[in-house]
């Protein structure tokens, strides 16, 4: 259906909906989605109304983005708010306890577009699908993922209508307001670039989608711990098995490489033996020659040379994983090692290593940042040296060091 370029971190997801109606009843929409050779494609759609159903529509231990509206999941339109506080939260609910509540905070514009529901029932639902086999990575709430799908459906105006939710959007394609009206249908067939698609559907495809490139979009989520350890345990196990295959490529190749080479200098062992007493002569030259080389490598090495590892292609991959919330300040390549320079009474670097010192007014962007470089193949190590934080400048100062 859709090309996309490897920012995906898992091949395949499934998005589950559950609208839960007033009289307990359930609304389930499903869909699986899969990317083969850089395509998206979908894998299953359906419209159910239970769990029993939802498990002989979807793949066995799939891995899901649960998307939670209607019966205890409260909305609500205020003026924006970055993030929520136990003292803020009374704009929300009222001497309600924030750390009750998983939240939810969709900004568009001026406005947060706020979704809560308490904890205890979420969790219900996510050990519900979990005692059906599926692992929940990702739990968004209300119609608002679809803002990462916009751009793929088959709607132009201002005012999206589908299953019910009505959304207005304002000439930014900001949105104005959503809610809720039980008999509103799309006024024309629906459309993911040019495959149909269920408007009952629409929601649980915008959260698989969301989940398959959260590496690449910001998804539209609650900060859920638990599930986002599941994620990143899951992330390591796949990266583990990748670097698996890649290991056993190259031992195959280094074996027929070294096959090749074997063949070629035994057929011609017998004319480098009578070139041998020419060569004594060079053996002197050529002694000469290495010692000039180990100490031009001396050279090299006090300077901090990496061979010939591209430097401007690691900052740039850094930089490119570096969320907005995030500003660098310096970036040193092999900094100094100031001890034992000290001790050594010499320039001593660190080889191999990166030292980049910004600014964040929260921890957690800079924890984000952290593991989305440890999704880089060439990183070996990275580690958070130090995050202080600064009245006077009210913001965060960090250091990460990167070992490669």
């Amino acid at each position: 259906m859709r090309r996309l370029k490897q920012y995906y971190q898992i091949s395949q997801v499934a998005g589950v909906s559950i609208a839960i109606g007033r009289d307990g009843s359930l609304n389930i929409g499903a869909c699986e989605i899969v990317i083969n050779n850089d395509s998206l494609s979908f894998v299953k759609k359906a419209s159910v109304n239970t769990l029993t159903e939802l498990c002989s529509q979807l793949t066995a231990n799939a891995n899901v983005s649960l998307n939670l509206s209607g019966k205890g999941v409260l909305q609500k339109r205020i003026n924006r708010i970055e993030e929520f506080t136990q003292n803020n939260f009374d704009a929300v609910l009222p001497n309600g306890k924030v750390d009750d509540f998983y939240i939810q905070n969709f900004i568009s514009g001026e406005y947060s577009f706020v979704s809560l529901i308490r904890k205890a029932e979420a969790n219900q639902w996510i050990a519900q699908l979990g005692e059906k086999g599926f692992t929940t990575l990702l739990l968004s709430l209300g119609p608002f993922p679809v803002q990462n799908i916009m751009s793929q459906l088959n709607i132009y105006g201002e005012e999206i209508v589908f299953d019910g939710h009505i959304i207005k959007l304002d000439e930014k394609k900001e949105w104005v307001s959503c809610h809720y009206l039980e008999t509103a249908r799309a006024p024309f067939p629906l459309k993911v670039e040019l495959e149909g698609i269920n408007e009952k559907i629409v929601i649980a495809y915008a959260a698989a989608f969301q989940l398959l490139l959260s590496s690449r979009i910001e998804s539209v989520q609650v900060y859920a711990p638990v599930l986002e350890t599941t994620f990143k345990e899951l992330q390591a196990k796949q990266k583990l098995k990748v670097n698996g295959v890649i290991v056993i490529v190259v031992f195959f190749m280094m074996l027929l490489f070294n096959l090749i080479v074997f063949t070629e200098l035994n057929a011609s062992n017998s004319q480098l033996s009578d070139q041998l007493s020419v060569s004594a002569q060079s053996t002197i030259n050529l002694q000469g020659t290495e010692d000039q080389i180990k100490q031009k490598e001396l050279v090299l090495s006090d300077l901090g040379w990496d061979e010939n590892i591209n430097k401007s292609e690691l900052i740039d991959r850094l930089a490119s994983l570096m969320p907005p919330e995030l500003t660098w300040q310096e970036l040193k390549l092999n900094p100094v090692d100031v001890a034992a320079s000290r001790l050594q009474k010499n320039l001593v670097f660190n080889n191999r290593q990166i030292s980049i010192t910004g600014k964040s007014e929260k921890i957690i962007p800079v924890n984000e940042y952290i593991a989305r470089i440890k999704t880089v193949q060439w990183v070996k190590n990275v580690q958070l040296n130090s995050y202080t934080f600064n009245n006077e400048l009210n913001t965060g100062q960090f250091t990460i060091i990167i070992n490669y």
